[in-house]
């Protein structure tokens, strides 16, 4: 080989093939796959399993929404590398307790837009369907709560018996209050109504006073004000305790820090806000694991003070054993 021919693409080629090297051939860029995983995370809870299903996501104008000034709610998300509008999560959680599969929160189904409403394919996903579920406890009537209840005019989840506190349906099934309602606020009446209309009919929903025991190791809490009949839910099994807050909080990156910021969703804002600073206190001074529909998912963590603020502190990734 001269060293003229050395320089030549067809010598260069074998000289490195030689070398040991293997030349390959130029492709196209990949297309991007622009997917997630499926949205479940699970977790043992005593003789509990917990999985945590994503309904999805959805931006949210929180400069708007949280009753501060706008330029303070930018400020905090800043701090925690985000901005408005927020992508928020949606989130349920099923319990299995062994005898019983219970689901609380469905997710908003159609009712909160395309980004939403992916529940129940997470709910199959981790290995479930939603015949085998056997009772659905919502912590209130919000459309991202109750629309995963039903598709295409139909239950969703055909065996379950649906239980809500008295006071939230009693508000948001009255025909009363739909037609008083503002025009804006229809919608609200008119998702949850149509949600609920197919267990109405079976006669599998079933309300219930606060502060009631549901099933062996889960009580509902009422934490009124963002509802009149919001629920938080407290599981327990052999010695270790979650609560399930619902929407005590919506936003991490502000109210932890700040916990007397309220929404603009919040029907009364005085009792939410008592509601939120109760929780928080609790689930700091007795170190439980706390949950919530609309902390980034799996939206599992617990809560320490700092002070007059809070620091979430969110679930180390683990296995299942």
């Amino acid at each position: 080989m001269t060293a003229t021919s050395l320089f030549k693409p067809a010598a260069v080629a074998a000289a490195l093939a030689l070398a040991g090297f293997i030349v390959a051939p130029a492709h196209a860029a990949a297309p991007m796959a622009k997917f997630q995983a499926p949205g479940f995370y699970r977790i043992m809870l005593g003789d509990f399993e917990v999985t945590a299903l994503n309904d999805g996501t959805v931006d949210l104008p929180m400069d708007k929404l949280l009753q501060q000034p706008p330029a303070k709610t930018e400020k905090a998300l800043a701090k925690s590398f985000q901005k408005t509008p927020l992508e928020t999560s949606d989130n349920g959680f099923l319990i299995n307790t062994g005898s019983k599969l219970i689901l609380i929160d469905t997710g908003a189904g159609s009712l909160f837009g395309p980004t939403l409403g992916k529940l129940v394919a997470n709910l199959k996903a981790s290995g479930y369907q939603p015949e085998q579920v056997d009772e659905i406890y919502i912590t209130h009537m919000h459309s991202d709560h109750v629309g995963g209840l039903t598709a295409g005019g139909q239950a969703a989840f055909p065996n379950a018996v649906v239980r809500i506190d008295q006071r939230d349906t009693d508000y948001w099934l009255s025909q009363a209050n739909l037609d008083k309602a503002p025009a804006e606020a229809k919608g609200g009446f008119q998702g949850a109504m149509v949600s609920l209309a197919p267990y109405v009919k079976s006669g599998k929903l079933q309300p219930y006073a606060g502060n009631s025991e549901l099933s062996p190791g889960i009580r509902s809490y009422a934490s009124p004000g963002h509802t009149p009949g919001h629920e938080s839910y407290i599981v327990e099994s052999k010695g270790q305790k979650l609560v399930l807050l619902g929407d005590l909080v919506h936003v991490e990156a502000v109210q932890f820090d700040d916990p007397s910021v309220t929404i603009g969703f919040d029907s009364d804002s005085k009792a939410a806000l008592a509601s939120r600073k109760a929780a928080f206190a609790d689930a700091a001074k007795q170190g439980y694991l706390i949950g919530a529909a609309h902390l980034q998912f799996p939206g599992l963590g617990h809560i320490r003070s700092e002070g007059k603020a809070y620091e979430y502190v969110p679930v180390n990734y683990t296995r299942m054993p």
